[in-house]
């Protein structure tokens, strides 16, 4: 297994996010290295870590993952009925066919290892257009056919971004002090900065490092046969409705404590078409995540579901939920460890009938415990998370196949 170190900068630990998050989000990183190096003020070795590279000694250490089936292609997704004779647009619920997804091969024996995806790739699919769950590539590649079309031999990006030869950089070994046991590291070592970005060893010698931020695989593709099926429009109004919801596919809005893990588990239940995390129920207009974590705001942590109630009932989506939170259902400001009001949990009812549904779920745990302190209220306003909360887990590595039953791990 190959050996991460960790490199603290300014005395400070940052938390890290994944290069593949930062690829996803469609975040720019900075190649501004002048001064980064000025100020590294030490290094210390950190657990060892699973990478998905090629070490220095031509070992491979992959994250495992059990091999699961996709969503069963069903004759009743391309029915015409609701369909729209348009190109996509943002917000669309987009069915379509992939007929061939593969890694791009360049022939090169030293390419990058590219894992397979983890989502689903086989069969009849659909997605919100912009909506995430899928690569960008496809959102893209998606949004300029027209329903019935099909594209053969495209390539879209593997969501880690170009090779970009400005993030290699070196660091003298002076600077790195003593802090370090060298003997640990070696070429193919990953080392992790203070700011969250991951690079890796490429050269070594006495005096210097080479070190390569970019993702290890950087510049990875995938081939892709696709058909556009079906166009069709998605949810409206994204509030309280009154009675009942217009149209083919439904909103639902619940708090689960972090949303990083609810939100996991709602993209691998079949039926869930999309999936948004963000802040509902508090008072601030356009709240930053800073900003909610004080606990001022009156928002909290909330998923943000759209979901087809011909293939998963609403009933169904918060048992999901009373499911993950267990016991906590009878606490307060609480799911696990994490405290406050920003964790509180609720459900979030978009039109009477789904209050209904609710209510009734809820007596259930009415059973001498103790109160139940999920709260029930009308879905407000939902302001959309920062892009780099979006489908985080999943970004970080975690399989969001439908179906999926690995355990959802929110930290660590």
């Amino acid at each position: 297994m190959s050996l991460k170190v960790t490199i603290l900068l300014f005395s400070q630990v940052f938390l890290v996010a994944s290069a593949w998050s930062t690829a996803w989000s469609g975040t720019t990183r900075s190649a501004a290295y002048g001064g980064l190096l000025a100020n590294l003020s030490s290094l210390r070795t950190s657990s060892s870590s699973i990478l998905l590279a090629k070490t220095g000694d031509g070992e491979c250490a992959v994250t495992p993952e059990v091999p699961l089936s996709s969503l069963d292609a069903s004759s009743e997704l391309v029915d015409s009925s609701s369909s729209l004779s348009r190109k996509p647009k943002s917000g669309d619920v987009v069915t379509f066919t992939l007929l061939r997804f593969q890694p791009t091969s360049s022939g090169d024996d030293d390419e990058p290892l590219v894992l397979e995806p983890l989502f689903d790739t086989k069969g009849t699919l659909q997605l919100v257009l912009d909506g995430g769950n899928y690569l960008p590539g496809l959102h893209k590649l998606l949004s300029t056919m027209n329903p019935g079309e099909s594209i053969q031999d495209a390539t879209i990006d593997a969501g880690y971004g170009g090779y970009n030869p400005d993030l290699v950089f070196k660091i003298s070994t002076a600077e790195i002090g003593s802090a370090l046991d060298t003997s640990l590291v070696k070429i193919g070592t990953a080392l992790q900065m203070g700011n969250g970005m991951e690079c890796r060893v490429t050269e070594m010698n006495d005096e210097t490092w080479t070190l390569d931020a970019n993702h290890v695989l950087a510049g990875a593709a995938y081939d892709v046969d696709v058909k556009l099926d079906k166009v069709e429009e998605g949810p409206g109004n994204l509030e309280y409705v009154g009675e009942s919801q217009e149209g083919k596919y439904e909103i639902a809005t619940f708090a689960l404590g972090c949303f990083w893990g609810g939100e996991l588990a709602y993209q691998r239940m079949p039926g869930v078409i999309s999936t948004h995390v963000g802040y509902t129920q508090g008072t601030k207009e356009n709240p930053t995540y800073e900003e909610v974590c004080t606990g001022t705001t009156g928002h909290t942590e909330a998923i943000q579901v759209i979901y087809d109630p011909n293939a998963v009932s609403f009933k169904s989506l918060v048992q999901l939920g009373l499911d993950r939170l267990g016991g906590d259902v009878y606490k307060l400001n609480q799911v696990g460890n994490d405290r406050g009001t920003q964790y509180r949990h609720g459900i979030y009812y978009h039109d009477d009938k789904q209050r209904s549904v609710a209510e009734e779920l809820l007596k259930g745990y009415e059973k001498g415990d103790g109160e139940v302190m999920t709260e029930l209220k009308k879905a407000d306003v939902f302001y959309m998370g920062e892009d780099y909360h979006q489908q985080y887990l999943l970004k970080g590595g975690q399989s969001a196949k439908k179906g999926s039953s690995e355990t959802i791990r929110c930290y660590g």
